[in-house]
């Protein structure tokens, strides 16, 4: 009889492997592959760790419900148990997060209630505050709590810890760890203070997050802003244990990305934002050392999730995170351009429901209509909904070169900004020409991406 196993059984037990593509000096640079996990990340241990302990304490029975604030991957964790085990699991997610990760999530069949990033502890929307106080309103919930949850670092002492000494055959010397609730720090730091006191545990930070300067300047500062996903915090977790943190690496954004995209490149390992800052971090400390040794960190999740945001060159460059060559005119706000065949454009001949077929796959209201390399005309949602005003769904099928708008505005690379301004205050793309032929678009948003790029 065939013996058939559950997700959940497949949790823990993950690879760890070297990589040689980061100029590491004398030492080694081990990952640990948590994103084989089921369902992609290192919170899937927490997550079923978390929901046994509840049960073990008779605090949750299937068919309650279960409330955590979560960056993400520890609500695809919790999801994983929740399913398997019976549970309704909400989940308060702040408004930074991929939407691949939301979109993962509501397929699990997960009730997701999306808050602000940009307010702190203590505020009514902040993400933990909120989840708190929803347990307390929801009859037969239970808050999960992964911040002061004694089974998240338990998950990582009895398993992730164990695992790291025996596949490093007992020669880790270091390990790079990064803090969202500090459970993988505490289950670390409590597995290794007995197996090997002197190990160098290393904290990878992402630049804003507050605990870098804790570590090594022991103050708190105020807190920034980062890109980066899952850790990081404005504040420090009550599980947080530094008794063997030997350092603390504050990493940009800018690092952590190129860090991802090089292991990707390099390696052809698919990894997350955090990974990328781990990643660098590692780097970083391994080149200060005078003697060789052995590193582990983490692939804390799959980079499937980040597909639309770092692994995006556009995103990537909307951001500032791909330099370009400035011009000193208005190819500096063009970062699609035609020639590269960037932009998304139809045919006079394709039909309507072709170019909205282009419209809701891209998620755009207008397209350039261009035959021959050369914009003729452009087709928007207002130019649909006049067409099938009286509701006859067959004129989907006609020709686009029947309700697109001939009314064309252009300019020329060399024009002033002042002259797309007013073209975008009109709700019109910006048609932009260089020697006389169609070089590129501009939109709202790349004019504020512009924007924001100088400020940096």
């Amino acid at each position: 009889m065939i013996s058939a196993l559950k997700a959940i059984n497949l949790i823990g037990n993950t690879p760890l492997i070297e990589v040689n593509c980061f100029d590491v000096g004398g030492c080694r640079l081990f990952l640990k592959l948590e994103s084989q996990n089921p369902g992609g990340s290192i919170k899937d241990r927490i997550g079923l760790s978390m929901v046994e302990q509840a049960e073990e304490e008779g605090r949750i029975k299937p068919g309650d419900t279960l409330i955590e604030a979560t960056a993400g991957n520890t609500g695809l964790g919790l999801a994983l148990a929740a399913i398997t085990k019976g549970y309704h699991l909400i989940l308060v997610i702040p408004d930074k997060m991929s939407l691949e990760k939301i979109n993962h999530l509501k397929a699990m069949g997960v009730e997701i209630l999306i808050t602000r990033s940009d307010v702190e502890k203590g505020h009514p929307e902040y993400y933990q505050d909120y989840a708190q106080r929803l347990a307390a309103e929801i009859p037969n919930s239970f808050f999960v709590n992964q911040f002061n949850n004694p089974a998240n670092p338990l998950a990582h002492e009895l398993t992730t810890a164990p695992e790291i000494w025996e596949q490093t055959e007992h020669s880790v010397d270091a390990i790079v760890v990064g803090v969202g609730s500090a459970g993988t720090l505490k289950g670390l730091t409590n597995y290794f203070k007995t197996m090997k006191p002197d190990l160098e545990i290393v904290l990878a930070d992402p630049e804003g997050s507050v605990l870098a300067d804790y570590v090594n300047e022991h103050q708190l500062s105020p807190a920034g802003s980062w890109l980066v996903e899952g850790i990081g915090e404005d504040f420090v977790p009550l599980q947080f244990d530094s008794a063997l943190i030997k350092k603390a690496y504050s990493v940009s954004d800018a690092e952590s990305f190129e860090a991802a995209r090089i292991l990707l490149r390099k390696e052809g390992i698919l990894a997350g934002s955090s990974s990328g800052t781990l990643i660098s971090a590692a780097v970083k400390y391994a080149r200060e050392q005078k003697e060789p040794k052995n590193i582990v960190t983490f692939v804390c999740d799959n980079g499937n999730k980040y597909l639309t945001k770092m692994f995006n060159d556009f995103w990537m460059a909307d951001q500032g995170f791909i330099p370009k060559e400035s011009r000193g005119n208005l190819e500096d706000l063009i970062t699609r351009k035609y020639s590269e065949r960037n932009v998304v454009t139809v045919k006079p001949e394709d039909t309507l429901l072709h170019a909205h077929s282009k419209m809701r796959l891209y998620d755009i209201s207008q397209i350039p209509v261009v035959a021959a390399d050369e914009i003729v005309g452009i087709i928007d949602e207002w130019d649909l909904l006049t067409a099938v005003e009286n509701g006859d769904a067959t004129i989907l099928k006609e020709t686009v070169k029947n309700y697109m708008s001939q009314n064309i505005i252009s300019v020329s690379s060399d024009d002033e900004l002042t002259k797309v301004i007013a073209i975008l205050k009109q709700g019109f793309l910006v048609i932009v020409k260089k020697e006389d032929r169609f070089y590129g678009l501009i939109t709202k948003m790349d004019y504020i991406n512009y924007l924001r790029r100088k400020l940096k």
